[in-house]
């Protein structure tokens, strides 16, 4: 509740900054019931409009206990699959401001994950919601009504494919903090990293397919 979006900002490497304010509800019993956040958003100049949008964000939870000692990171990683279809993929890390000791550490750890799983089940529960709202309104469409619709997108300029291809490497890499050089290329360690947690999941295949197609185009013409 109590959000507060802030403008958009360049700054001078080419990169985009802005900050979030917005109150949260928590249930820990050794928290107050509320707690202010403070999420500075950072989308890096590798991101290409309606391809490719690579968001860090740094969350301040303030108010709550021992909030000074630590911070997350969440990469958001947006990325165009098809036409009407997009892929977003979510990494996080804990990271440490001052080292607390072991009892603290393993409360603050244990709360961590619990509370950002809680936040991106959510997130994918109304994200669900949204979907089947869309695709109700797609069906309730008249014939004629997705004929239009239909030829509108036809004539649409395709995306160039090329324009893809350089951020691959960007999409897959983890939650990083990265320099001007490491934006452009695959960040394979992540650096302050204390706590990750990584949940595997298939790379696309639409590349491979298409590499196939062209092959078979190839050998046909041959």
């Amino acid at each position: 509740s109590d959000i507060i979006f802030n403008p958009w900002k360049k700054e001078e490497n080419g990169n985009q900054t802005r900050v979030i304010l917005y109150t949260i509800t928590l249930t820990n019993p050794l928290a107050p019931k509320t707690a202010t956040v403070t999420e500075t958003q950072t989308m890096y100049k590798a991101s290409q409009e309606s391809e490719c949008y690579v968001i860090d964000a740094e969350v301040l939870t303030h108010d709550v206990p021992y909030h000074d000692y630590f911070y997350t990171i969440n990469r958001y990683t947006l990325t165009r699959v098809a036409r009407n279809k997009s892929r977003l993929r979510v990494s996080t890390e804990l990271r440490y401001r001052k080292q607390p000791w072991g009892l603290v550490k393993s409360f603050i750890e244990k709360n961590f994950w619990s509370g950002l799983e809680d936040y991106f089940r959510h997130l994918e529960s109304e994200l669900t919601k949204t979907e089947s709202t869309y695709l109700a309104e797609v069906h309730r469409q008249s014939p004629k009504e997705k004929v239009s619709k239909q030829s509108t997108v036809r004539r649409r300029k395709r995306a160039h494919g090329h324009l893809r291809v350089p951020h691959l490497e960007e999409v897959l890499s983890p939650v990083t903090t990265p320099t001007d050089e490491e934006v452009a290329h695959r960040i394979k360690h992540v650096a302050g990293s204390t706590q990750t947690r990584h949940i595997p999941e298939e790379s696309p295949s639409g590349f491979h397919l298409q590499s196939v197609s062209k092959l078979l185009l190839v050998i046909s013409f041959v």
